[in-house]
């Protein structure tokens, strides 16, 4: 499945809160999430109308690392119909 490029931070916070990410600080524009399902991970969302595509792949690897899933199930999961 091929990453949607109009995808906000604050549309991708919504979406991680499916799997237990909650904005636990927010400096300026960057908002930080942190989950404590499989352990504790943070990661670091900026703030934007619009996430550049690089930014959205790296957000996903890593999050997807950490849920055990690689970046396509994750990426089915949070924009597919």
């Amino acid at each position: 499945m091929k990453l949607p490029r109009d995808v906000s931070g604050h549309d991708l916070v919504r979406r991680l809160s499916r799997f237990g990410y909650v904005v636990t600080r927010q400096v300026g524009s960057h908002m930080r999430l942190t989950t404590q399902e499989h352990g504790q991970h943070h990661v670091t969302i900026p703030a934007h109308d619009e996430l550049r595509v690089g930014t959205l792949e790296y957000i996903l690897d890593s999050v997807a690392h950490h849920l055990g899933l690689d970046r396509q199930e994750l990426t089915q999961q949070l924009f597919g119909t």
